[in-house]
């Protein structure tokens, strides 16, 4: 199972050079890719620029989104557009997790209908694509730049709906779990196998589940100062989120063995605190290091 590790673009306040710092060193630490959370109305980074600035300090480590919005993000020829700017900014690295979304304060922001976001989020799959393969759309022909990759970055569909398991086999390279520790990983994988090979595709699809990590000196109050207020609108399940951070080297370990032996092919790490030592106890939790 490939290791990932998540950029601090989430966490409110980070100096600027924090991301190509972190991303360096995530880099040279053997981290399987960088990755970015996405939400509007918060005081993040958003998650595109963030992923093109580590794609300017980086040469080898993938780049994930994980995992974005889309439909608040207006039509699929503009996200098109930007998302292929990054793939060819970092020559072939980028791989879009993408999900409907579920936090309506986003979409009032962009008065984008939230009742009707599944509806346009088919959409925007659907004309990503067409974008991707160089369907012409006015008089200069197709909407550059070409991605690096032959027909676009890989998109992991995220989310636990009869749904989000269509637009999997529809559009997706694969699967990416949102939240949730092995065993709730290993249901829906079961779920997304499945629905692969129903829908006659090829092979296996890519299952990738991302966690929260914080480790070293007042690793559980990091972990519930951030959580607890990034997932505040959440009400209960924000405690759960909490509860599961992995906050000892023993719990990291746990939880690499646990998400390998429900068959996860990348767990992607996010840091609960932004210190850049951060980046070192998890690649010694996981064994990179």
């Amino acid at each position: 199972m490939d290791v990932g590790v998540g950029l601090p673009s989430t966490i409110p306040g980070i100096r600027a050079r924090l991301i190509l710092d972190w991303a360096q060193a995530a880099e040279q630490a053997g981290f399987s890719t960088l990755a970015t959370l996405d939400r509007l109305v918060y005081g993040n980074l958003d998650a595109i620029p963030a992923l093109a600035a580590a794609a300017a300090v980086t040469s080898r480590i993938g780049l994930t989104t994980a995992i974005m919005i889309g439909p608040f993000r207006g039509n699929g020829a503009l996200l098109a557009k930007q998302l292929a700017t990054v793939d060819r900014l970092s020559d072939g690295r980028l791989t879009v997790g993408i999900a409907v979304g579920a936090r309506p304060d986003d979409f009032e922001a962009t008065a984008s209908p939230y009742e009707k976001r599944g509806k346009a989020f088919d959409a925007q799959l659907a004309e990503m694509r067409a974008v991707w393969a160089g369907e012409p759309r006015g008089y200069a022909g197709a909407i550059g730049p070409a991605p690096v990759q032959p027909g676009g970055p890989p998109l992991l569909i995220g989310g636990g709906s009869p749904a989000a398991f269509r637009r999997m086999t529809e559009y997706g390279a694969g699967w990416i779990l949102g939240a949730g520790g092995p065993d709730a990983f290993a249901a829906a994988a079961d779920t997304a196998r499945s629905a692969w090979r129903e829908a006659g595709r090829e092979g296996q699809p890519r299952l990738v589940a991302i966690g929260y990590v914080s480790l070293g000196d007042d690793a559980e109050e990091h972990a519930r100062r951030y959580l607890g207020d990034y997932y505040s609108f959440a009400g209960p399940y924000a405690e759960r989120i909490i509860g599961n951070a992995l906050t000892t080297e023993q719990a990291v370990a746990d939880a690499v063995t646990g998400f390998t032996a429900a068959g996860c092919d990348e767990l992607i790490l996010f840091p609960a605190n932004p210190d850049p030592h951060q980046i070192n106890l998890t690649a010694a939790a996981t064994g990179l290091t």
